[in-house]
Formats: structure tokens, sequence, C-alpha cells
């Protein structure tokens, strides 16, 4: 399908999300792993970049949703959400004074993409002004943004060294009251301890809402530990899928011959 779409709009970039199997299908059916391997080396052949999705992760979360796939569903699609909503808005009140937007996505969209969001509550925060403190430290407002950040990356939506990326983005998104420049660069230089040889672009996203949260994406990982795996597991199975294949078909053959003096009913 991906590559259908890339032939048909070539000047468009495309972009997969992969959703990578629960621990219990990787663990009692061996050719889960093959085929998450073979999805993954086939989409990442074609696709601009390929956002990787742990079922897992999310499970752990909350055990009583199991067997929630449409909770599930909502929780991976929930960091998208104000991502591609800021470059989009189009109330004043609403518009970011760095604007986070498709061409900035575009940018930073290459190769394996992981994605995180976090969320601090802030019904009574009044931000203030004060210097000559750690950014760990500098006041309420500064304190949830790096909150919120801490709980994008430990959410990432697949477990990865942000070392590894090339290339990164934030955005925060909270009243515009309570936001500020204290808070901004606390951020950015925590972007820039976990990931410093990425790229970072940033933008915020003004909105009247009880909560201020950050979503991080990412990109240009040159090294995910997960998908490793995959592909180092499925060159062992494939031998082991030609051996069992083999020996099917003798025992199919020995069956056959011994009905060969059997007559048959059909004319």
């Amino acid at each position: 399908v991906t590559q259908h779409v890339k032939e048909r709009y070539a000047d468009k970039p495309i972009y997969n999300l992969i959703v990578l199997p629960f621990e219990h299908e990787e663990t009692t059916e061996d050719r889960t792993i093959y085929n998450a391997a073979t999805c993954l080396k086939s989409s990442y052949s074609v696709a601009d970049a390929v956002f990787l999705v742990d079922n897992q992760r999310f499970v752990r979360k909350d055990s009583s949703i199991k067997g929630n796939i449409t909770k599930i569903n909502s929780m991976i699609a929930e960091p998208f959400y104000n991502m591609l909503c800021a470059g989009e808005e189009k109330k004043a009140k609403y518009i970011a004074t760095k604007v986070l937007d498709a061409g900035d996505i575009i940018q930073t969209l290459v190769g394996w993409t992981v994605i995180g969001y976090g969320r601090s509550d802030i019904p009574l925060i009044r931000f203030r002004r004060e210097s000559k403190r750690d950014f760990r430290a500098k006041g309420d407002e500064t304190l949830k943004g790096v909150q919120a950040m801490d709980e994008a990356i430990s959410e990432l939506s697949l477990k990865c060294n942000p070392v590894d990326s090339k290339r990164a983005l934030y955005l925060i998104s909270a009243p515009s009251k309570e936001m500020n420049m204290d808070m901004i660069k606390a951020l950015g230089d925590y972007m820039r301890d976990i990931a410093p040889e990425a790229f970072i672009r940033n933008g915020d996203y003004p909105r009247e809402r009880g909560m201020l949260d950050v979503s991080v994406i990412l990109s240009e990982l040159s090294d995910v530990e997960k998908v490793r795996n995959y592909y180092s597991q499925s060159t062992t199975l494939i031998p082991e899928f030609k051996r069992r294949q083999e020996e099917t078909e003798v025992k199919l053959r020995a069956i056959e011959d011994a009905s060969k003096d059997i007559p048959s009913l059909l004319s």
C-alpha cells in the first residue's frame, strides 16, 4: 500500500505508523516475529518515516485495558493531536508565538521515529519570573513543564535511546499566560541534554485548559534495539520454517503413498 501511494503521490512525503505485536503474541507464535520483521523492512524501504509503536508499553500503563483495543488506539493517537493542530489554528488567541507547522514536521520526520506525550495539571499555578535558579527549580511553571517532558520521554511509543536520534521536535501546549521564556529554555536544555546530536525544532500552542502538555518526536534514530532484535530473530527462524515445511511435505507424501492402492469414489 505504501509503495502504491508513494508512486501515486511522488511529490508528497509518506509516513507509516507500525504497531508492533503484544508480548504474548510474540511468545506464542514465532511467525509473528517474522511477519513483523518483513513488515518493518518493507515499510522502511519505501516510507519517508516510520513511527514505531509498541503495543506492550500501553498495556503496562493500566492492566485493565488489555482487551480494550479502542482505548489502546486512543492512547496511541493522543500524542499526534496537538502536533497536527498547532500549525492549522485559525483563532488568533490560540496562534503560537513560535508556530510549529507542517514544514517543521516534514523536516523532522526521517526514518525510524518515535513519539511521546506528557502532561501536568495546572489548575492553580501562577507563573512568576525569577532568576538565578537551576532550570529544574525555576518556579512551579518550569517544574511542571519539565515534569511533562519527563513523562513524554518515559512514555515514548517505543523504548529507545534518545542519544541515537538525529532530529527531534517538541511542542508545549498550555494557557498563554502560563508559558514563559524560562520554561521554553528549560525544555530546550532538557532536550539538548538527552539528544545532543539532534537538530531540534520546537513550538508552542496556547490553549485555555487546566493543563500543560508536551509532545515529543525523536526521529532519524540510528539504532532501534527492538527492530534489530526482530531482524536477528527472523534470520534464525527462516531455516527453521523451511525445515518444518519440508518435514510436513515428507509426511504428506507418506500418507499419499500409503493410500495409493485404495480405490477412490471420484471417477
